[in-house]
């Protein structure tokens, strides 16, 4: 389209009008950058019909396509996350299938490996939890018939705990109904797992694919593209790479920062005796809020829970200070952290963020808001490119009045 454009906006022939810039421009000092190309001209005639055009297809093909653009976009995004790592393995003159097959498996062995370290803490912690809880349970229904007796002594009669019930049973039972559901919703939740996992099992052969043929995608996309200076800050595929690099570098630091302030917070809090259970299990509430940092929008409620939970069982006044400490780290997330880092990365408007994310929600649920992120780094960057690079021809005002 690009070279279309170009060719519409001038009437010479390619070859008269590459000898003319040739003659007619000066030839560069020695050690001076190279001129900016041209700026490719859109006409007006491309403005009226072919933009308009042009937009409403791409339109009902992305709602024709459903799940499968989806999935394209988050294959695409997860193999521009790993073609740097690719790149680097690639510098040995190592074939690119290799390459991409070595970044592969050390990621999936990274994974592992990860998990085999925090797997030892993090279950000894949780083994820890569940050996405590009818101890737990039994503290809260102590609690709970304490408050009962005080509220019955000032006459106000209300049942928090009836007799031969207690908050374990209670708990047991619910969670028998739930299993209960969950056998009756079998087969859909059956059907549901068996596509989620193809599609899955599609998103990575599909960024394989894209890992491999990266080079001829690129090239691809630059002669679709207007023609940039050649330097990597005027070149669109590496202006792309590098948003998506921010963008996860970024998110990394963000979850690494959050989950150790919230660890350290809980442990300091057990110290203290507020919340005797965060000094014992501090590194898995920790880890647990990092992960679900990497969730935009709902991450931070998520990892909230589970240490508010542990609280209620302990004493009901524990939850309200974990409660007031997430709240206080939230205030800490979105004021101070996310600013400085995102500022620095995503280079977006925080309206524009979250309009993205709702959006993303919206069409496409949780995925979309995991991916929404990413792809507005790569909007804002196509944007500002062909902002450099295109020139609308403008429309003519007639200087004559309509009387």
């Amino acid at each position: 389209m690009a070279e279309a454009v170009k060719d519409a906006s001038t009437s010479a022939p390619p070859d008269e009008q590459e000898r003319e810039l040739t003659d007619s421009e000066p030839e560069a000092a020695p050690g001076a950058a190279p001129p900016a190309p041209p700026r490719a001209v859109v006409p007006r005639w491309v403005q009226l019909v072919l933009l308009p055009i042009g937009l409403l297809l791409l339109w009902a093909l992305a709602k024709a396509a459903g799940k499968v653009l989806l999935v394209f976009v988050v294959a695409a995004v997860i193999a521009l996350i790993l073609n740097p790592v690719v790149a680097l393995v690639q510098r040995p003159r190592i074939p690119r299938g290799v390459a991409v097959l070595v970044v592969y498996l050390a990621f999936f062995l990274a994974l592992v490996g990860a998990g085999f370290l925090l797997a030892n803490p993090v279950s000894n912690q949780v083994r820890s939890f569940v050996h405590e809880l009818p101890h737990l349970a039994k503290e809260a229904n102590h609690s709970l018939a304490n408050l009962q007796a005080k509220v019955n002594h000032e006459g106000i009669h209300v049942t928090f705990i009836k007799q031969g019930e207690t908050a374990l049973q209670t708990l047991r039972d619910k969670i028998g109904k739930s299993l209960s559901k969950i056998v009756t919703y079998s087969g859909g939740l059956l059907t549901e797992v068996v596509t989620a996992g193809i599609e899955v099992v599609l998103v990575f052969v599909l960024s394989v694919y894209m890992l491999v043929y990266g080079e001829r995608i690129g090239s691809l996309v630059r002669r679709v593209m207007p023609r940039g200076s050649g330097e990597p800050a005027d070149d669109y595929p590496t202006l792309v790479q590098r948003a998506v690099s921010r963008y996860v570098g970024g998110q990394l630091l963000f979850s690494l920062i959050m989950g150790t302030t919230a660890g350290l917070a809980l442990y300091l809090f057990g110290l203290l005796g507020i919340f005797p259970a965060g000094k014992t299990y501090a590194l898995a509430f920790g880890a647990f809020l990092a992960v679900m940092e990497l969730i935009p929008y709902i991450g931070p409620i998520l990892g909230a829970i589970p240490p508010i939970l542990v609280a209620l069982f302990s004493e009901p006044i524990q939850a309200l200070w974990v409660a007031l400490l997430f709240v206080g780290i939230q205030q800490f997330e979105g004021h101070v952290v996310a600013p400085q880092i995102f500022g620095h990365t995503l280079r977006i408007n925080p309206l524009v963020v979250i309009f993205g994310l709702l959006v993303g929600e919206q069409l496409y649920g949780f995925v979309g808001v995991l991916v929404a992120l990413p792809v507005l780094a790569i909007l804002r960057e196509t944007i500002l490119y062909l902002s450099r690079h295109l020139t609308f021809e403008p429309w003519e005002r007639s200087g004559r009045g309509l009387l």
